[in-house]
């Protein structure tokens, strides 16, 4: 299921906070693709992390489009504030969803693309009824709430399960992986059939972190 799309999302969840300005230019430079912005309210998961006014002040930095990741529950309610701050793709948890097609459609609506989180417990065919209304849909290959986790394995097949629903249903959705991604398993992860990887700790905890996203891209030469 591999294809030619390998594109990279760097976490800002791993950036430098005291001087969030200088990474957000280095991925302006970089080959990265997106810039991935984690929304945590500590009721979904045990975090709290970027709020509007963050995201708000990224976008008059950035150069690349902000890929939202919404770890809160209920999503619906805030669609409308996070696209006035400059958000252009937002992702819902499918476990945070009551009505997940309306939320996936008001999304859509607001002028964003529109994806879907699973969490690792949760099966890909969850998605069988909905991956129509989807842009992307995110595998989370850790639990999700924390940065630095340890790659779960099973994503593996997961990937190849969803990349399989998608090429029945929704050839154009992107797969987007987050959690645990390395240089050392990008390849792996793009030949199963991954379009987008989020990486934090690999870019971010680099020597050059120019150079990471290249690697992950598999443009090294």
């Amino acid at each position: 299921m591999a294809n030619d799309i390998k594109m990279v999302s760097p976490s800002l969840l791993s950036a430098n906070f005291g001087n969030l300005e200088r990474d957000i230019e280095m991925i302006n430079e970089s080959n990265a693709d997106w810039f991935h912005v984690d929304v945590m309210d500590g009721v979904f998961v045990p975090n709290i992390s970027f709020g509007q006014p963050v995201i708000k002040y990224i976008k008059k930095l950035a150069r690349k489009p902000l890929d939202v990741h919404l770890m809160i529950v209920d999503p619906g309610r805030c669609i409308d504030s996070f696209k006035a701050v400059g958000t252009d793709i937002i992702t819902v948890h499918y476990e945070a969803c009551t009505h997940l097609d309306r939320t996936l459609t008001a999304i859509k609506e607001a002028g964003m693309q529109a994806g879907v989180v699973l969490n690792p417990h949760s099966s890909v065919m969850l998605l069988e009824d909905s991956i129509q209304l989807c842009d992307l849909v995110l595998l989370m290959s850790v639990n999700p709430g924390f940065g630095g986790q340890k790659f779960i394995e099973n994503t593996y097949n997961k990937i190849e399960q969803l990349a399989e629903l998608k090429y029945r249903k929704n050839p154009n959705c992107l797969i987007e992986i987050d959690g645990g991604v390395t240089e050392s398993n990008a390849h792996l992860l793009y030949e199963k059939g991954a379009d987008v990887l989020v990486a934090g700790s690999a870019v971010f905890g680099a020597k050059n972190p120019m150079e990471a996203i290249d690697n992950i891209k598999g443009l090294s030469k």
